[in-house]
């Protein structure tokens, strides 16, 4: 019996990495017929949460990597300044932000997508940045400064390309047309911002109650002594 469990486990193993690549290399499928590629995507169950999650810790990867290794010439970084996690925060909290006020404002108005959806369909448009990103890292070290302005080049390909994704999954996923597509990027890109007053406001008043006990347990502190 143990040896029938051992094969059926090996078999699901096998079978979820199959899967996983499959799932993965779907993106280069994607990157390049993004509407078809994000409606099946989504509709036709073609990606997998473990490609997405994949996708994005490979970003993040890449983006402490070209801090790292860019040619001095091109970026000169001061790590005595830079902290790591605050960099893989430039990221993260830019992608949750955009999914949840994303998935809250096309909900209102029929949008499809669910809050997974828009998460993996945001990862998805993510892999023209480390697929363009980590071999201008190595190319870095082999350009001249007067040859770094093609660095920037294609550096800037690698955003636009990933926000005409992002545009292209967002259509696909709610089923919009092109201008009520353009209507919610607005209005996500709003709402993101008045998301990030309120949770600064928070933070601060938090932060200035907890202060305020402190100082007011010094003060009993102080005066039973």
């Amino acid at each position: 019996m143990s040896y029938i469990t051992r094969k059926l486990n090996k078999l699901r193993q096998k079978e979820t990495y199959v899967h996983f690549w499959q799932t993965l290399k779907y993106a280069f499928y994607v990157i390049w017929h993004p509407a078809d590629g994000f409606w099946d995507l989504i509709h036709a169950k073609r990606g997998s949460y473990a490609a997405a999650n994949f996708i994005v810790i490979l970003s993040l990867l890449t983006h402490v990597w070209k801090l790292q290794f860019t040619n001095f010439v091109i970026m000169n970084v001061n790590w005595n300044r830079i902290n790591i996690f605050m960099e893989m925060a430039t990221i993260i909290l830019p992608l949750a932000i955009f999914c949840i006020c994303n998935w809250g404002v096309t909900t209102l108005f029929d949008g499809k997508g669910h809050l997974g959806d828009i998460y993996m369909g945001t990862a998805y448009a993510m892999t023209p940045y480390p697929l363009i990103q980590l071999p201008l890292i190595i190319a870095s070290n082999f350009v001249t400064r007067e040859e770094a302005s093609f660095y920037w080049v294609f550096s800037d390909i690698s955003f636009v390309w990933v926000g005409i994704l992002l545009f292209m999954a967002m259509m696909m996923i709610h089923a919009y047309g092109f201008g009520k597509t353009l209507l919610f990027t607005i209005f996500t890109a709003f709402g993101m911002l008045v998301f990030v007053f309120i949770m600064l406001l928070f933070f601060s008043m938090i932060s200035q109650g907890i202060a305020y006990f402190i100082s007011l347990g010094r003060e009993v502190i102080f005066r039973l002594n």
